[in-house]
């Protein structure tokens, strides 16, 4: 689980705008690093169902938010992948 302060973090690197703190792109990078952190639990826990499936629907919510944001503005999307090293 993220901390305070590493949200922080996350949401001055992604932010658009001084007050941001829920667009897409900061969405996703919180996102992002969840699964980062459910990914290696599971790596020492493989048999961990529940979180396995939390990880599934965390997947799938970030997804979803990805979809939007290509919809919405694809170049915004594609500068937003790159930054944060995601594959399309």
């Amino acid at each position: 689980m993220l901390t305070q302060k590493d949200k922080g973090k996350l949401i001055e690197k992604y932010k658009i705008h001084d007050k941001d703190s829920g667009s897409p792109e900061v969405q996703v990078a919180l996102i992002t690093e969840e699964i980062r952190h459910l990914l290696s639990h599971l790596k020492k826990h493989p048999k961990d169902f529940h979180s396995k499936r939390g990880l599934l629907k965390t997947v799938a919510k970030r997804r979803t938010l990805l979809g939007y944001l290509k919809h919405e503005d694809e170049k915004r999307y594609n500068s937003f992948i790159k930054k944060i090293g995601l594959k399309k």
